[in-house]
């Protein structure tokens, strides 16, 4: 039997118990919480960091005096493609990329 053949009827939360076993293993059952909290504030940190450039890109746009390269680097950073977009409409989608909509 092969290592393939071994996975085939696996199911998805059978690989998650599979990598949790293998976590604990690697890193050991005291540096799971430190590790955990490493993650958590790295996240923490992902997320300030984008919140800051969506609140920068908004700025931006509603001081109206933003150039041409200010609101191609805000694009950018919100991974719009601008090409061929005038400076109205690019200050549209980088308003609807930016403020996050209600669910």
């Amino acid at each position: 039997m092969s290592g393939l053949e071994l996975f085939v009827g696996v199911a998805g939360y059978e690989i998650l118990i599979l990598l949790i076993v293998v976590v604990i293993l690697i890193f050991g059952a005291k540096k799971l919480p430190e590790l955990a909290k490493s993650i958590g504030r790295s996240s923490g940190e992902f997320k300030k960091g984008k919140q800051e450039s969506e609140r920068e890109a908004l700025k931006d746009i509603e001081d109206g005096g933003a150039s041409r390269d200010r609101l191609v680097k805000a694009a950018e950073g919100l991974k719009i493609d601008h090409a061929g977009l005038s400076d109205t409409d690019l200050k549209a989608a980088i308003t609807k990329a930016a403020i996050p909509e209600k669910k």
